[in-house]
């Protein structure tokens, strides 16, 4: 059943792979922006990137441009799109995989 899981999980990403590929790109379209604005350096932006895109947040990185905290929401808001967008196709993985170990 595990097999069938991970085989219907990468069918399913494949399906959705353009819209994940475009709300990474958004995240670090945003992130460099960032970077430009806030005058970090590219790792700390790309870090501070990813972890206001999953919803982390840590708080160590903070941005003090109102332009910069605008694009902190745009992460942020694309983060949970994509979070929400893993967990349907995980539970459509799941739920194919269920039927074919019913067959």
């Amino acid at each position: 059943m595990r097999r069938q899981f991970f085989v219907a999980l990468v069918e399913q990403l494949g399906v959705v792979w353009p819209i994940m590929s475009g709300i990474i790109t958004v995240m670090v379209g945003c992130g460099l922006a960032i970077w430009r604005i806030e005058d970090w350096g590219l790792g700390e932006a790309l870090y501070f990137t990813f972890v206001t895109g999953l919803t982390i947040g840590y708080g160590d990185f903070t941005p003090t441009h109102f332009s910069a905290r605008v694009l902190a929401l745009v992460i942020g808001f694309a983060g949970i799109v994509m979070t929400g967008l893993i967990a349907a196709v995980t539970v459509k993985a799941l739920n194919a995989a269920d039927r074919n170990s019913a067959k």
